[in-house]
């Protein structure tokens, strides 16, 4: 015998024995969800047995579907019967709060003036293709979406607050704020 078939013969083996295994399994979940028969319905449940071995099969699934359903019409009945028992639980109104909208009223900053923040000054922005971006090398120009002169952005982690100009303070680059951005301004920025 080959090797290929002695390896299916012995995968046909393995599954003849699953099935086996979860036939055991199936009459164990089918005898547990079985209630326990009375004396005169075991009677008359030997006259089934018999008729049921003799050829005819009957279908668990649909004596239970039946069952539920007989089930579900009787419990549907005394809902609804229990429902007019039934009140309401009674509901507090609701307060309206008044809560601080930016106007300053008994808001305490204090909370927040710890919580570092990343400040970014924008020069300019521009789009190039990935083929451009690869070819770029020391001495390339990059063009600029802004003019000569013109105000660079001020961003606060992203949102634009301020415009300013470069300034130049103890050898240093700095930003003098010319225009600062009202808190309407930003909030529109902030829905787009």
């Amino acid at each position: 015998m080959s090797a290929e078939a002695e390896t299916e013969e012995l995968e046909k083996q393995e599954e003849k024995a699953e099935e086996a295994q979860q036939e055991d399994v199936d009459e164990l979940f089918d005898s547990a969800e079985q209630p326990q028969p009375s004396d005169a319905e075991s009677a008359a449940g030997n006259d089934e047995e018999g008729s049921a071995e003799s050829g005819e099969e009957e279908d668990p699934w649909a004596e239970a579907l039946a069952e539920q359903l007989a089930e579900e019409e009787a419990g549907g009945k005394q809902k609804q019967e229990d429902a007019s028992e039934y009140t309401p639980a009674p509901l507090e109104n609701l307060k309206e709060e008044k809560v601080g909208r930016g106007t300053g009223e008994d808001v305490d900053l204090d909370l927040i003036l710890d919580i570092p923040v990343t400040i970014a000054m924008e020069i300019g922005r521009t789009k190039i293709n990935i083929r451009n971006l690869l070819q770029l090398n020391q001495g390339s120009v990059v063009e600029l979406d802004r003019l000569a002169g013109e105000p660079l952005d001020v961003r606060v982690n992203g949102t634009l607050i301020a415009h300013g100009e470069v300034v130049v303070v103890n050898e240093k680059f700095g930003i003098r704020l010319t225009d600062v951005v009202s808190a309407q301004e930003r909030l529109k920025n902030l829905k787009k």
